[in-house]
């Protein structure tokens, strides 16, 4: 397909594209848009940032056309609010000619609100699977309708532990519906669900499972300690021509707080945000505005931002840490290089998360270059504390690849003889009925 006029589909969605700015469609959207259309079930895997969303809106719009009745029609779930958020933006960015009504779900906030716009009516539901369920048991969503089912990002929401909730969707819905799975990588339970979920599929693989996008640059620098990793980022982070819009990913709360006050201090808050679980719905939705509008230069992040952050022109994604989950290692750096565009993905690697390296490296079927450190970044000496954190990481990464490895930190188990005859502070020893031999009766 030279381009989305190809697909035939009606003129307020052809306006809509090309308002957009969507001239050439992309792999997956060539492979899936048709069959979808033909109104086959479709399992679509293929990297993040490659146009999915898109792949199943387009002909999902064509074949719903207006607004009709009062229940929905379509559903699609997603693992996080942010990428619900994301797929209902490019809904109204599409619709714009059409007087089709969406509804987004999450938690996170009270649902009135949600209760209320439900109560006027919808023709697709975008949520997360917990707050579809709550709505659903309280008797405000009627399924009936249901003509599309759609999964969105699955992988994650194995992950994230929804498959008990999917299966209770699927009890709820029609049976007869069209089923559409699209995901970045294939798990095991992936597979499971898609087998309960999909019937007979069309399964499109426009590039092998966990690829990275080719328009992302991969660097990896083996840093020693936290200290060094900061002074790394700030020295590259000095080229702000290059480095303009920039993600930085953190793997736990305390680390991207930590990493947003260090950067806050040197660029001020005008140009760095930082979002994860503790912060509050609209601080989260403000900030990725902010980032999306171009206002903020530097958006420190954990991962429920790895998945659902469209953001034009990300020009540099950094893994501050390696991420433990790694098939999270392939969402992160595709928040950069999206839509044909150029993308860098830097990677910080200290001695205890080369582990997750190697792993990574075996998922994504590939060596990541390392590059070393520049002459002008100061290497700080690692502290006691994170020099102990570090050993024991590596002890149990051993002992996961040889359960009879004991390292520096195993634990010394006394003998039986130690246990029994166990010295008392006073310097005498414990007997058989638990008195100290110096004052034994004779």
């Amino acid at each position: 397909m030279a381009s989305f006029e190809d697909f035939k589909l009606n003129k307020q969605l052809q306006n809509a594209i090309a308002e957009a700015g969507y001239t050439v469609p992309t792999e997956i959207q060539r492979k899936a848009i048709t069959p979808i259309l033909a109104g086959q079930d479709v399992m679509g895997i293929a990297q993040t940032g490659t146009g999915k969303t898109a792949a199943f809106v387009l002909p999902m719009l064509m074949k719903l056309k207006y607004a009709q009745g009062e229940d929905p029609r379509a559903l699609i779930l997603s693992p996080t609010r942010e990428l619900a958020m994301q797929i209902e933006e490019h809904i109204r960015l599409f619709s714009t000619s059409l007087d089709l009504r969406t509804v987004v779900l999450y938690g996170g906030l009270g649902p009135k609100t949600q209760k209320e716009q439900l109560a006027k009516g919808c023709d697709i539901i975008v949520a997360t699977p917990g707050r579809f369920l709550d709505l659903y048991l309280d008797g405000d969503i009627h399924t009936k309708s249901l003509k599309f089912l759609v999964m969105d990002e699955a992988d994650k929401m194995m992950d994230m532990g929804f498959i008990g909730k999917i299966h209770r969707i699927l009890e709820v819905v029609p049976r007869k519906r069209q089923n559409l799975l699209f995901s970045a990588t294939m798990s095991e339970l992936v597979r499971k669900i898609a087998g309960d979920f999909l019937a007979f599929p069309t399964t499109i693989e426009v590039t092998e499972q966990a690829t990275p996008a080719q328009t992302v640059t991969q660097t990896l620098y083996e840093v020693p300690n936290l200290k060094t990793k900061l002074n790394l980022l700030q020295y590259l982070l000095k080229d702000d021509t290059s480095f303009h819009r920039i993600i930085v990913f953190c793997k736990t709360k305390t680390v991207a707080d930590n990493v947003f006050h260090y950067l806050e201090r040197k660029y001020g808050q005008e140009q760095v945000r930082v979002i994860h679980a503790n912060k509050g719905q609209n601080t989260r939705i403000n900030s990725i505005n902010s980032f999306k509008e171009g206002n903020i230069r530097i958006l420190v992040a954990t991962d429920v931002a790895a998945r659902g952050l469209d953001v034009s022109n990300v020009s540099h994604v950094f893994n501050f840490d390696v991420p433990i989950v790694i098939e999270d290692y392939v969402h992160r750096i595709g928040r950069t290089g999206r839509a044909y565009n150029n993308g860098d993905a830097i990677t910080f690697c200290n001695p205890a998360e080369k582990y997750y390296i190697h792993k990574i490296e075996k998922l994504i079927r590939q060596k990541i270059p390392v590059t070393p450190i520049p002459d002008e970044v100061f290497l700080e000496k690692t502290d006691f504390r994170e020099a102990q954190d570090i050993a024991r990481e590596i002890d149990s990464q051993k002992r996961k690849e040889d359960p009879d490895f004991k390292g520096a930190f195993h634990e010394k188990k006394h003998t039986l003889k130690e246990n029994s005859r166990q010295k008392k502070p006073g310097g005498g020893k414990v007997g058989a009925k638990g008195k100290s031999a110096k004052f034994r009766k004779r």
